[in-house]
């Protein structure tokens, strides 16, 4: 006789998910898994703490560029900010606060570097290798390392004679103390113009190395009062509006970039009258005027980066740098140039991506290989001949505007739903063709950018631009709100 009750449902999948990378790309990633059912996830961090680039950037008036109420998780907004540009300390408690809030603390292994990961076809699952020689299994891997994780300092002639301390700005050397030292600073990016400030008042002299002159513009910062605080918190609305307008100027500079929006207009206008308000000698402001159009190198924002250079104890060379010696830095005008202290404030290895990690797709295939002519991702997240694998904050994602963890959390969305796709094992794959269409458009796009026509960090050593998006945040989150089966090949387990 047959049995009349129904057979029990056998209990879902639960596929195994490793997360490289701890800050806000690979945390928001797992808080998107975690909420929608996803347990077996595990977050690897090389460092002994979360947070990114703010554990790292602890450098004097650390701060973020774009306002913190962009600035942060649309599902956890804060409105406890002390000031629309949050620094670096700020940051990082909020990074801490929301992964302990939202459950995914607990499923981060901190000091475990990823060294290695190949794909098994056979199993359809991921191995991977730490640096302690631990092996790691998962049915899906995230790699969520970043742009700007890997600090960049020039091979310079002599570079390990300097007899005194040097560091680069991502690993500044709190135990250095600068009062009254000769310091020189190689670099005029965007961790120099915060901390060139916060070092100047006690310094002795400060030497600036300007390869090429960016473009500083107005930062329209102020603290937050208690009782505006308290109207964040009770009245969520008022947040909101800021957010939603602080949005709405950024994309239009993200269109300006790559269009002929009106914003760029304004952004030369206010350098243009800062520079003229703030450093009145003829003789250096031409040496501060970039030779470039706005927008081809990170635009900067700052109110006391042209002050503390007009200082008497700053004085800014646009002599390159010829060679390191154990008493200072000679020029390219042959001029020595006496230094205590030496700072790299030369940026980070932007366009290496996964570097050094070596990462073996189907087939033995090589991560390396498949990038030998540049990186190159689907929306900067799948990679073909990689099954299984998801990128965040990969090729072709950064902005020139606007905030990255709007990019970043369409990343986290898309691959949750490539999660749900092999959820009973399996694998899924972005088609060849897909990926190279994308691609194409991609870069067609760029090249009629800003970046299209000019050397900067964006591009890689063959001069093609892997870092930046051609579109506006709005365009890449309606392009990712949704995975399309077709554009995938996917294999049942």
């Amino acid at each position: 006789m047959t049995d009349p009750r129904p057979a029990p449902r056998t209990a879902p999948r639960t596929p195994r998910i490793l997360i490289i990378g701890a800050g806000f790309g690979g945390l928001g990633t797992a808080i998107e898994l975690l909420q929608h059912g996803f347990t077996d996830v595990t977050v690897l961090e090389k460092a002994d703490d979360i947070g990114g680039v703010w554990r790292d950037n602890t450098y004097p008036n650390a701060a973020c560029d774009v306002p913190s109420s962009l600035y942060s998780w649309s599902f956890a907004q804060n409105p406890d900010w002390h000031r629309r540009y949050a620094g670096h300390a700020e940051i990082l408690d909020y990074i801490h606060r929301v992964a302990a809030d939202l459950g995914v603390r607990d499923l981060v292994r901190t000091g475990v570097e990823v060294t290695e990961a190949a794909y098994d076809e056979d199993s359809a699952t991921w191995r991977v290798e730490t640096a302690t020689g631990e092996t790691l299994t998962a049915d899906f891997v995230v790699a969520a390392v970043g742009q700007l994780s890997r600090p960049v300092i020039p091979d310079l002639p002599g570079r390990d004679t300097f007899a005194g301390p040097a560091f680069h700005s991502a690993q500044w050397d709190h135990d250095v103390d600068l009062t009254g030292k000769r310091v020189a600073v190689i670099g005029t990016g965007a961790s120099a113009i915060q901390f060139v400030p916060g070092i100047q008042p006690v310094a002795g002299h400060v030497t600036v190395f300007q390869r090429s002159a960016p473009y500083v513009v107005p930062k329209p910062d102020i603290a937050y009062s208690g009782v505006r605080r308290r109207l964040y918190a009770r009245v969520p609305r008022t947040q909101a509006f800021g957010r939603n307008l602080t949005w709405v100027l950024s994309e239009q500079l993200n269109k300006s970039l790559t269009g002929t929006a009106p914003m760029k207009k304004v952004m030369e206008a206010g350098w243009h009258l800062l520079l003229r308000a703030q450093v009145r000698d003829p003789e250096l402001r031409a040496k501060l005027k970039p030779d470039y159009p706005l927008g081809c190198k990170r635009l900067l924002f700052s109110n006391d980066w042209y002050p503390a250079i007009v200082q008497p104890n700053v004085d800014v060379v646009t002599h390159g740098v010829v060679e390191v010696l154990p008493e200072g830095v000679r020029s390219a005008d042959g001029t020595v140039h006496q230094a205590d202290v030496l700072i790299y404030g030369t940026g980070f290895a932007a366009t290496e991506f996964l570097a050094p990690m070596k990462v073996q797709g189907a087939g033995g295939a090589s991560l390396d290989d498949a990038w030998a002519d540049g990186a190159r991702a689907y929306f900067g997240i799948c990679v073909p001949g990689f099954p299984n694998l998801g990128l965040v904050y990969g090729p072709n994602t950064n902005l020139g505007g606007s905030s990255i963890i709007n990019m970043m959390e369409s990343q986290s969305t898309f691959i949750r739903q490539l999660v749900e796709q092999v959820r009973d094992g399996g694998s899924i794959e972005v088609r060849p063709e897909v990926e190279e269409r994308f691609d194409d458009e991609v870069q067609r796009r760029l090249k009629d950018s800003v970046w299209g026509g000019c050397a900067s960090w964006y591009r890689d050593d063959g001069g093609r631009v892997t870092t930046n998006w051609p579109g506006t945040v709005a365009e890449y989150k309606q392009r990712t709100a949704r995975v399309d089966p077709a554009d995938f090949e996917v294999r049942r387990g």
